[in-house]
């Protein structure tokens, strides 16, 4: 199953249970506009270097179209649909004015030079300016972006359109960025998380967590769960892991990376694989890297009572049936990673009135944002008595059809 078709099946097994027609459903699932283009620079020894770039635009019923610029060598045209249609549903469940979009380049920033990268990033905003803009389409960082590379597109971006820094969110605070923004999904992760467990008569402090991925999401995710008094016992990144049963010091931990780039033989645990910290006991298990590490064969072998999707689509269908009926609480993507583009959204709104907001207001918005939002999907999902995946599609859906069937085709 792709990436896509998986979003799908998780629209459709909501959508069958609200009164959507087919048309309906056609209209929702399919995007509005796919780019790809070809960007062709000059590497730093002199040769041609031939990279993809695509941007796929999913809905904008309810507002321009939002989402990350990811560069990875996974970026394709699938992913990026796939992500695209997530995004239209996450601002939707945090019932933010966006729709959704997504997009990237295939390639791997960690084998360009910082010249290489932002010639790469200049020319794909060469290829794709008349398609973005602050009131068509704000890309924002992803995996391989971060705030550098939003501030070189709108610097580019400014080029052919003059001063707009509300064309891409996630800039640098000392360009017109937002107090926050870097923390925003790792802390809106931290809320939700928080939440859930009191749902189940459990707290933060105390409880286990096993974490893969420590990139910017899964390292605040840690911070803010362990300044709760949470027990960080595993931790995984691409290069491998640690694991520590008494609870991982997560402020030697973040010293330890930031000179070694990696979590791989930090001594202060023993070393873990990727695989194995998905089967670790623990209370709740935090996937916080790529997409798709969950199947139906590692789902049965899952030891956690709460799984929480810091990462966007890292379920796959046949792994979410598994854990149905097993019982264990998986907190969807499209909720849980909302952070983000809250704070984007947040972000957008102080470049467009010229303002800057105090990081006390974003944190204060975006918790009352989220706690909010959660309680909204939780009660659906206990009144329907479905799952809190289902419940979250079926809140998004219902706001996306009405805001359709409102503006007229």
């Amino acid at each position: 199953m792709q990436a896509f078709e998986a979003t799908n099946f998780y629209f459709d097994e909501a959508a069958g249970l609200m009164d959507i027609t087919g048309n309906m459903r056609t209209m929702m699932i399919n995007p509005d506009r796919e780019l790809r283009v070809e960007v062709v620079i000059e590497m730093d020894n002199g040769e041609i270097g031939n990279f993809v770039g695509y941007r796929v635009q999913h809905d904008q019923s309810r507002g321009p179209f939002k989402g990350g610029l990811r560069f990875h060598p996974h970026v394709d045209q699938d992913e990026a649909r796939a992500l695209a249609s997530l995004m239209t549903w996450k601002t939707a469940v945090v019932d933010v004015p966006y729709g959704g979009g997504k997009g990237g380049m295939n390639c791997d920033p960690s084998k360009l030079s910082k010249q290489e990268l932002e010639r790469l990033t200049r020319k794909f905003v060469e290829k794709i300016h008349d398609f973005i803009g602050p009131h068509k389409d704000i890309p924002a960082p992803d995996v391989g972006t971060d705030g550098q590379v939003m501030a070189w597109i709108m610097n580019e971006y400014s080029k052919y359109h003059g001063f707009e820094p509300a064309v891409v969110t996630g800039k640098p605070v000392e360009l017109h960025g937002s107090a926050g923004r870097e923390a925003a999904t790792g802390y809106g992760v931290a809320i939700i998380t928080r939440e859930t467990l009191a749902k189940l008569k459990m707290h933060v402090a105390g409880t286990t967590f096993a974490i893969q991925g420590y990139g910017n999401v899964g390292s605040f995710t840690a911070r803010f769960l362990h300044a709760q008094g949470g027990k960080i016992i595993a931790v995984t990144d691409a290069q491998g892991g640690i694991i520590h049963k008494e609870g991982i010091d997560i402020a030697e931990l973040d010293k330890y990376v930031a000179a070694h780039k990696t979590v791989a033989g930090f001594p202060g645990g023993n070393s873990i694989t990727n695989e194995e910290l998905l089967v670790t006991p623990v209370d709740v298990l935090i996937p916080a890297a790529l997409g798709g590490v969950f199947n139906a064969e590692n789902a049965l072998q899952v030891q956690a009572k709460v799984v929480v999707e810091a990462a966007n689509g890292p379920t796959w269908p046949d792994a979410d049936a598994v854990f149905k009926s097993r019982g264990i609480v998986v907190v969807p993507d499209i909720l849980v990673n909302a952070g983000g583009v809250l704070v984007s959204y947040f972000e957008w709104v102080q470049n467009l009135q010229h303002f800057r907001w105090p990081l006390e207001q974003i944190q204060r918005e975006q918790e009352t944002k989220m706690v909010d939002s959660f309680k909204s999907v939780y009660e659906l999902a206990q009144r329907k008595n479905c799952s809190l995946r289902t419940a979250a599609f079926m809140l998004a859906i219902k706001r996306v059809g009405r805001a359709r069937v409102l503006a007229g085709i």
